[in-house]
This record gives C-alpha cells, structure tokens and sequence, in this order.
C-alpha cells in the first residue's frame, strides 16, 4: 500500500504506484480539471508524475506560487515556439518563470521591435488552440548532446556540458519543439489562454558582459482573462506610482552620474525624511531605547571578529588610513557590539535596547541600481537589544507588537515570514534550533499568521520578516527580527547574572522601516506621490487671483505658518486656473484661492485635493481642520483610495 497524506492531515491509501492526476481525479473530478501539478515530498512535479511510495503531496492551483510556475514555465516554450516558427534559424537560451511572469531569451539575426510582439502572441494563440500535448523524455548526456548540436542549439549544448555527470538530462516537447528542461510543465499547451508579452530588452548571456548579448522577450501569463486585465492596469498603475518619476515631479530627490547609487535629498525630500527620522525617534523613546551613533569607517579587523568579511566582502567597500586596512561599514553591528563592550552590564540592566539611524554602504552591481529602492548607500533605522535567555521571548514580542503599531499609522497592510538557516551560515545546528524555536514560539503565542522561507535567514541567526502590501497589492519587504547567539560569542560581551557569573547576553538586530531611503520610495509609491497632510512636504499653497491681493495672501500665510503647518504662496502673475493646475500636480493637500471677496471677509476660498472646491472657509477654521489631520495622522491621501 502506498499511503499519500494531504496538507490537512488526511491520509489517502493506494494499492500501487499513482499518477498525480490519478490522485486529484480521486479525490474529486473538479479538482482534477484545475490542478497544475503537485509538490510532492518538497519537490515540484507534472500531472503524470508516478508517486511510487508513502508521499506527502500538495496539489497545486494557479494561485499557487509553485503552480504559477508551471504554468508560466510551459508559457515561455509556447513563446519560443512561436519565435522558432516565425523566426526560422533563431537559437534559444533560457526562459525561465519568474515574478508574475517569465521571459526567454534568444540568438537572432533578426532583431525583435515592437511590431513583432502582435505577430508572436498570434502565433502563441495558434500554438495554444492546436492543444499540442506536452511529453517528457530523458537522454544520456552524450546522445543529449549530441541531440542539441544537430538541432544548431549551441546553448543548450553548453547547459548540458556544465551539468555533473550523475545528472539526469531531460527534454519537453511539444509538437515539432523540443527544448531542454528540467520540468515540470503542463500536459497541454491548450491551457495557457491568457498572456500578453510585455517589453523586450537585451541580456548577456549567462549574465557575464564578456558572452554575447542576447535579445530577451518579457511576458506574463494568466488562467483567465480577467486576471490578466487586472494585472496589466496595476501595470499602468505602477507606471504612474514610478517613484523615480515623482521623485523628480515632486522635487523630492535626483540621482546623479557623479554619484551612481547614492541619492541626493531635496529640500522637499528631507522635509518628509525627517518626519519619519523623528517619529522613529519619538516612538523609540517610548519604549525605552536609547539612541546611538557609530562611525562609518571602523578598520578591517573588526569585520574578520564580525563574520561579515567572510560573508559580505563582495558587497563592502575598503580602504587604507595610515598605512591600515579599513571598511566603510556594510552593517551597523559591529559598532552597536564595541559601545555594549565599554560598560559592565548587571542581568538588572537587561534588556538594554540601542537603537541607530546608521548610515551604511553596499557595493551593489549597476544593473541592479533602482531609484530609492536599491541604492549604494542608505540609513539603516537599526535597533540592537541585548538580553537573557529568558528575556528572550518577550523582547521579540515587543518587537513585533512595535513593528505593526508604527505599520498601521501608514495604513500598511503586511504578512510575516520565518526565514530559516541559509546555506551559508555561522554557528551550530543547536543554536541554529533554539533561535529559530525561539522565534516560531513567540509568533504562536501572538497568534501572529506567518510563512516558513526556508534557506533565506541572515548568515548569524533566523529572522522574522515584514512584507507591506501597498495601494495597488505589491509587496516590499521592509521590516525584519533577527536573532542572533553568534556575534555575543564573537566580541566575547557578557553580563553578570544573578548568580554572579559572567554570561553571554543573547541578541536581536531589528529595523522597521529597513531604511529611510527605500522607506520613503515605497511611500511615494504608495500613497502615488499624495502624501497624508501630516506627512506632505507642502500642506498649503496659497494663490490670489490677482497681485492686487499678494498681500492678502502674505497675511494668510502667516496665520498659517503660526499653526505650525509648512505653507508656500504662489505670487507669480499667471492665470488663477494655471495655478491650481500646478499646485493640484504638486499634490498640495489644501489649495486656498484668494481674491476681493476673501480679503474684505478675511476668509478663503478652499480646494482640497482629491475633493475639489469646498467652499469658504475663516482661516481659524480652516487651521482647526488641518491642526486636526496633522495630530491624528490622518491617511487623507487620494492615493490609497
């Protein structure tokens, strides 16, 4: 008997081997209609895979990230099939899914332009309508290669070469087109019905600037046509929310040749970024953290104790200072470890919670340079706590409990994974169980949902980590817990305990917002550059009608700026009309047009953003309403709506 049990915990009993789709058709035939394929003991299989012994097995539906897979790995043969029919001589490359989509990319000497994405996705159609069945085969290496080279395949040929030798080499094909895959993919091309191809854009083969450039052909793919219309306007979209874009339209922050990766602040940009810096301050001052400083250049050594030499060279910068070897600081650990070793801690004086605004620097590769989102240098809003054992539990309860309550000022929705050790890793296998139970208890306790991401801990310790889900459903990952036994045991810091005896403290490296930069990158995104008026770099523009009324005006602005509110007047002598434009591009949240009738009562004349004319308004009134926004941090922004 082979016994098969379900993600719930039931079990199903076979007398011999059993195709996945065998086992779904058991099971019900509506769910053999829309399954995709199965993970089956953590592997990821087809709908004819044969379970031949006791299995756990998960049946995938698209929306399954591992079902998306398969139905986006067999959407990329489609594509390239379809360039293969339509481009005779075209050679492939690689086409594997990704997020929300796959790509494939191919040797041609014809170059793909815009107009030949129609004629593709036409003959995609063709492909998918001719419901072509899709086979698995395997060969020996030396046939499989030699099966490749006749075809002209040079790149798959090569695939083939650098595979280990124990290697089992297989093939899908699907009528005339056969490429080299690992798997798994659907049964038939006739259910991959809805897809758009998105961009073209160049690509090294093998990703090396030395191997020829190779033409790649972006696509996505979907079960229904309407989960493709919605993806394709939250496109449109993101397109509009492009940080970059209006960071420039907003005159926020610019990126400068002279300085690849490393953004500079306008007057505007700082004014939000410095809101953010002193809420943090003012709610880790509430919960008991005390502020600290490090420097940004500490020598070489420092990095070897820390294990980040060993781990993160590649990604830090160095250099010499009389005649030493010294870093720019990729973290802000290290220095967080030297302050705690200046003093003598009692367990009484525990938990002791330091938290940092540290400016850190990442050699990151220039193709992966993206705006605020991914830069060379940003501020880490870094926390270090250090504990007991005992302390333990509590400390990381507090963390997550102050990570949602400052999520929930910016209306943030999120979700929480449990990264697990990666590969690459300090410590033992005990340590490595103890942190990361610690970790998984304290969640449970919380009743906090989470997902297990095996493999993607830090090098030194697990960690929890916080995904934000903005306005139009994208997710960043911003927030993180990390726990950490290796680096107390590597800067030997101790405590004296109850007993009198020195005892290694235990450690949590926490942020909240990640960093400023790409914090504030994801807001412009988020709230579509509107933001709330208690965070607006502008809160108030003032525009008379007329320069007969710039005094008028003046007058108001004063009024305001004794409230507190940050306010500019529009003095320049251009129509009323093309003045509200530009304030209503500028995403100004209260627009105030003044003119006669506004002088002689000593009122004004409101718009507000996203609403339009509200009427007239006594500027008391009117700094109540604003005064009322700011102090309950109100989300009054058109962005999230």
């Amino acid at each position: 008997m082979i016994r098969i049990t379900l993600p719930d915990g039931s079990i199903r009993e076979y007398e011999k081997e059993i195709a996945v789709i065998d086992v779904a058709k058991d099971i019900s035939e509506g769910l053999a209609r829309v399954i995709l394929g199965a993970m089956v003991n953590g592997k990821k299989v087809g709908l004819d895979y044969v379970i031949s012994e006791d299995s756990k097995v998960t049946l995938l539906k698209f929306e399954d990230e591992e079902g998306q897979d398969i139905f986006r790995h067999t959407s990329s043969h489609i594509m390239a099939q379809a360039v293969q029919r339509l481009f005779p001589g075209t050679i492939l490359a690689i086409g594997p899914p990704i997020d929300n989509g796959f790509y494939y990319d191919f040797d041609s000497e014809h170059v793909f332009t815009e107009s030949d994405i129609t004629a593709i996705e036409e003959e995609m159609k063709k492909i998918v309508k001719e419901d072509l069945k899709v086979e698995r085969f395997e060969l020996p290496r030396d046939e499989a290669i030699a099966f490749m080279a006749e075809k002209g395949e040079k790149y798959k040929v090569e695939l083939i070469q650098d595979l280990p030798e124990d290697a089992i080499i297989s093939f899908y094909k699907q009528g005339d087109f056969v490429d080299l895959c690992a798997g798994p993919h659907l049964d038939s091309t006739k259910r991959v019905k809805s897809f758009k191809i998105l961009s073209l854009a160049g690509a090294y083969w093998r990703g090396n600037e030395k191997n020829k450039m190779l033409q790649r052909i972006y696509a996505t793919s979907f079960e229904k046509s309407k989960q493709l219309e919605e993806y394709l306007h939250r496109l449109e979209e993101a397109k509009k929310r492009d940080h970059r874009k209006l960071g420039r339209e907003l005159d926020l922050f610019s990126m400068h040749e002279e300085g690849p990766g490393f953004p500079f602040f306008h007057p505007k940009g700082m004014i939000v970024r410095n809101i953010l810096e002193n809420l943090w301050r003012q709610e880790h001052s509430k919960r008991g953290y005390g502020e600290v400083k490090t420097p940004i250049i500490l020598n070489e050594e420092l990095w070897h104790r820390s294990g980040h030499y060993d781990n993160y060279k590649e990604n830090m910068y160095f250099t010499k200072i009389d005649d030493a070897d010294y870093s720019v600081k990729p973290m802000n650990c290290p220095g967080a470890m030297l302050i705690y070793k200046s003093n003598m801690y009692s367990y009484r004086d525990l938990p002791l919670r330091m938290g940092e605004m540290g400016l850190v620097h990442r050699h990151e590769m220039s193709g992966a340079l993206h705006g605020l989102m991914r830069v060379r240098s940003f501020t880490q809003d870094d926390a270090h706590l250090f504990m007991t054992l005992d302390q333990l539990k509590e400390e990381i309860k507090g963390v997550v409990k102050f990570t949602d309550d400052m999520y929930k000022i910016f209306g943030f929705k999120y979700h929480v994974e449990l990264s697990t050790r990666p590969e690459k890793s300090m410590g033992t296998e005990e340590e490595w169980n103890k942190a990361t139970e610690a970790l998984q208890t304290a969640l449970d306790e919380m009743g906090v949902k989470y997902i297990i991401n095996e493999g993607d801990g830090a090098f030194y310790g697990p960690k929890i980590d916080f995904h934000l889900e903005d306005a139009i459903g994208r997710t960043w990952q911003c927030g993180t817990c990390q726990l950490d036994f290796q680096m107390p045991q590597r800067f030997e810091l101790s405590y004296v305990g109850s007993d009198g005896e020195k005892h290694t403290p235990v450690i949590l490296h926490r942020t909240i917002f990640g960093s400023i930069e790409r914090f504030l990158g994801i807001l412009v995104e988020h709230y579509a550059g509107a933001f709330p008026t208690w965070l607006a770099p502008v809160q108030v523009k003032i525009m008379p009608i007329s320069d007969k009324f710039n005094d008028y005006a003046k007058d108001v602005k004063a009024q305001l700026l004794q409230s507190g509110f940050r306010v500019e007047t529009d003095l320049r002598s251009e129509k009323i009309g093309y003045k509200i434009r530009e304030a209503q591009m500028q995403k100004v949240p209260f627009m105030l047009v003044v003119g006669e009738k506004e002088a002689e009562s000593g009122a004004v004349s409101v718009r507000i953003r996203g609403k339009g004319d509200v009427g007239s308004m006594a500027v008391n009134d009117l700094a109540d309403i604003i005064s009322h926004k700011i102090n309950g941090r109100e989300n009054d922004s058109p962005g999230v709506e």
